[in-house]
């Protein structure tokens, strides 16, 4: 049995293309609305200008500045997962760049999520990539590290197997047996939104959406 520090699991299953096509559909505001406004990760920037983010969590955890594991894992990938690395939030070296983006998506990876630093930048333009930040410095590669254990991203425990969803407005995760569940709350969430959207067209001086509760705490 491997000791903490030097675990490494098999990767979960990814989600089937049909169950990503569901949630490409959904934003991160109707999700993180619909768990509380508590659960995503934050501190993280958003590299690439296009494409959204759905798949599986394969997670990564990494000695900061050290890509080793980092390897290993991009061997377990499948179509579909997401390589989830907590990089310790080291801004010194990156752990990833254009070399591992090229491996890991010709193994069907579809996105990236690193706490820690990056370099190679312009290559995650159209591929979703969210870090903390770019270097133009490289990654050491002695280890050690864990593949397919809990990580920290961004104030967010990451399981392996967890859905990942990401867009322009941040990252979220969950489990995936709360999966059909968030997705029929957060259609719901936008179709709310729309009713709004068109009564905000409409011009009414008292709005549903907001004219109750100022009257409840007395603001009108």
């Amino acid at each position: 049995m491997s000791l903490p520090g030097s675990i490494i699991n098999p990767v979960s299953n990814p989600m089937t293309e049909y169950e990503r096509d569901a949630f490409h559909k959904i934003v991160t505001p109707h999700l993180s609305d619909n768990m509380s406004r508590l659960v995503g990760m934050r501190g993280l920037e958003r590299f690439n200008q296009t494409g959204k983010l759905v798949g599986t969590a394969v997670t990564v955890k990494c000695r900061g500045g050290d890509n080793l594991i980092i390897y290993k894992a991009m061997t377990m990938l499948q179509k579909g997962h997401v390589l989830v690395i907590d990089a310790q939030g080291d801004l010194n070296n990156a752990v990833i760049g254009e070399l591992i983006k090229l491996e890991s998506v010709r193994r069907g990876c579809v996105g990236f999520i690193v706490d820690g630093a990056i370099r190679d930048v312009a290559s995650f333009r159209d591929t979703p990539c969210y870090a903390r930040a770019v270097t133009h410095k490289g990654p050491y590669k002695t280890g050690p590290g864990e593949v397919n254990t809990p990580v920290s991203i961004g104030g967010q425990v990451v399981m392996p197997g967890d859905i990942i969803v990401g867009d322009e407005d941040g990252v979220v995760s969950f489990a995936y047996q709360f999966k059909d569940e968030l997705l029929e709350l957060a259609s719901k969430h936008a179709e709310k939104e729309e009713r709004i959207m068109a009564e905000i067209a409409n011009g009414s001086e008292e709005q549903s959406w907001y004219t109750p509760l100022l009257k409840q705490y007395g603001l009108v």
